[in-house]
């Protein structure tokens, strides 16, 4: 029945949509209701959301590992809300492509293609091309809902979403671009500062031993000094090791923030 909910069927549904999405499109029911694939689609959110966490922390054990444990959570949400308006987008594409199916067909649609999100999520971790190939790999799985599902040609259904593919991979290899280049702006702004703090502790530092010389020099050349200027001397260069230290401190802050 279609509408029965059988979860312990999800891991054999995937392998075959992925496996041999033309025979499942043909075979789908295209009503019975929106439950059970949109559990499909949160059950199979739930396992790319692991799989990405696990992958990125592997790859890069440091604060944006830790926060790729957060995708466990928020994948699954993101699949549920965008099952629906990935839909919405494709019942439209579909409807002007010449499709007579319901909203409810292409939202089962795009719930199953969800099947594929743990191979996308593998090949999200791979810099600039990953994107891109999830995003080829799903182009295949809408076309084969498009041919056996909305009954549109396959040529037509290759050159549309082909297209839209396409435009899609710039936008996420411009993405990528930018936020790359953003990234090493802030680097070289940040070495830039701490190179600053770093010369100016020095500058300092040779300021401070400038000063030791002159007071050893006057006490040289004035003799014994009275107990009031050898105790007015200490506190001025008790004072200025004091503004170094904080100066040190200062750039050890520096340096740790930007790690």
């Amino acid at each position: 029945m279609a509408n029965e909910l059988n979860i312990a069927a999800i891991p054999q549904t995937a392998i075959r949509i992925i496996t041999n999405p033309a025979a499942f499109f043909r075979e789908m029911p295209k009503a019975g209701g929106y439950i059970e694939p949109l559990v499909f689609a949160l059950v199979l959110g739930c396992l790319a959301g692991i799989i990405k966490a696990v992958l990125t922390m592997a790859m890069y054990f440091s604060t944006i590992g830790v926060m790729a444990l957060t995708s466990i959570v928020l994948m699954p949400i993101f699949i549920a809300i965008g099952s629906f308006i990935g839909a919405a987008i494709l019942f439209v594409i579909w409807k002007l492509m010449g499709s007579q199916e319901s909203f409810e067909a292409a939202f089962r649609c795009a719930a199953y293609i969800t099947a594929i999100s743990p191979i996308t999520a593998v090949l999200g971790v791979i810099p600039w091309i990953g994107g891109v190939l999830g995003l080829l790999v799903s182009l295949y799985y809408v076309v084969m809902a498009s041919v056996e599902v909305h009954g549109i040609s396959a040529k037509k259904a290759w050159i549309v979403f082909g297209v839209i593919i396409a435009l899609l991979c710039l936008m996420s290899m411009c993405t990528q671009y930018v936020a790359k280049r953003a990234l090493r702006n802030a680097e070289m702004t940040n070495k830039s500062l701490q190179d600053y703090l770093d010369q100016s502790s020095k500058n300092m530092q040779k300021q401070t031993e400038m000063m030791q010389q002159q007071m050893q020099q006057q006490q040289m050349q004035q003799g014994q000094q009275t107990p009031q200027t050898q105790e007015q001397m200490q506190r001025q260069l008790q004072e200025t090791q004091r503004q170094i230290e904080e100066m040190q401190k200062q750039i050890q802050q520096q340096k740790a923030a930007g790690k």
